[in-house]
């Protein structure tokens, strides 16, 4: 009998221990960024002006309604993670959020507006910067570290994927502008080199709290965006903006390559689709793409709309237009950036057991 119940005992244990193992095991994301990979973040910022809960966001992904994504479907961080079979996190500040959850699914810290630097977007009043996003995510780390242990949660998150996708706003809403002080205390190289030495810091300090496997996102040509081209004399691309995104690019490879040979056991990449991107805008039909110029969701002959309402009017073929509104490509655009990063990293599936998300059937445009 005491052999029996010690048997049983023993068994207990076991069970016990596999799961949390369950739990330690589980390879989930962690994203930090801006609008282009925001899954509802400021949806529940009461008093920010960078929103995207209004129709027609969110128009071909799941119920239709909108998701707190700045697009008309996916982000370019929920396909990676499709692809590679990780589950999508889930917004930090959804008021529905668990640690269960978490240890499921990772969180997504980013926020419309937000940038690598504290000053970055500050018009848009509320916004989570990458340095509050990282704050949020220690407060991950506590709840997680009560749940499990310290021990297994410190495989947790070292087994985790990380994304951190910030620096368009840097520019576009911060040094191109001259209400920032950034915009005169700075000239265009040693503007860089701040954003560069700040990024370095916010990426060591992700490292000490475990973050192991890195993607940081590259810019693309922002001049191209609707925005700039309909602020533009000639309704072209701004080349000012495109050199700064390549010269961010340059750098942010460059530092990627130093911290992986400096951080113990770090595996930190640049993903950088500039190319693809700028040969899609030059020349969109050989893409499938009919327009690469002008938001789908506008109103009309009245630019620059800034953001898409029920007011707005679509286009006839939301998977042919390769920018969403003013600021943000469409699903489909998303997608030809994700397969080209995901081409270039050589990214293999996490778990073979579930497929991708297949991509939305986009329903016509509705009337108006």
């Amino acid at each position: 009998m005491k052999f029996t119940a010690l048997a049983a005992m023993m068994a207990a244990v076991t069970v016990l221990g596999l799961l949390i193992d369950g739990h330690d095991c589980k390879i989930v994301q962690f994203i930090f960024g801006d609008s282009l990979s925001d899954v509802g973040n400021n949806k529940r910022l009461s008093r920010s002006l960078a929103q995207a809960s209004l129709p027609w966001y969110g128009i071909d992904m799941g119920n239709g309604l909108p998701n707190g994504r700045f697009t008309n479907g996916r982000t370019v961080a929920d396909i990676i993670g499709d692809n590679m079979g990780l589950p999508r996190p889930p917004a930090v500040l959804d008021p529905s959020l668990t640690e269960d959850m978490i240890l499921e699914k990772g969180v997504n810290y980013a926020s419309g507006g937000g940038g690598i630097l504290n000053e970055t977007g500050g018009y848009f009043i509320q916004k989570l910067s990458l340095y509050r996003q990282i704050d949020l995510f220690q407060g991950t780390q506590t709840l997680i570290k009560s749940k499990i242990g310290a021990n297994a949660a410190e495989k947790f998150f070292q087994d985790a994927r990380y994304v951190v996708a910030l620096g368009s706003n840097d520019f576009i809403n911060n040094y191109l502008m001259p209400l920032y002080r950034d915009s005169w205390s700075y000239n265009d190289q040693t503007f860089i080199e701040y954003l560069m030495g700040t990024l370095e810091r916010q990426l060591k300090l992700l490292h000490s709290l475990g973050a192991r496997q890195l993607i940081v996102f590259g810019l693309g040509p922002m001049g191209c965006i609707p925005l700039q081209r309909v602020l533009s004399t000639s309704n072209g691309c701004q080349e000012r903006s495109n050199k700064l995104a390549l010269s961010f690019n340059k750098a942010g490879n460059k530092l990627m390559e130093d911290l992986s040979s400096k951080l113990p056991n770090a595996t930190y990449r640049f993903g950088d689709a500039y190319d693809v991107v700028n040969d899609v805008i030059t020349n969109p039909i050989q893409y499938g793409f009919t327009n690469a110029d002008s938001p789908c969701c506008s109103f009309g002959i009245i630019r620059p709309a800034l953001t898409c309402v029920p007011a707005s009017v679509l286009c006839s073929d939301r998977s042919k237009y390769f920018f969403w509104d003013e600021y943000h490509p469409s699903d489909s655009a998303n997608e030809l950036i994700a397969k080209e990063l995901i081409k270039k990293f050589g990214l293999s599936r996490v778990d073979e057991t579930d497929g991708p998300s297949p991509a939305p059937a986009f329903a016509p445009s509705p009337e108006g």
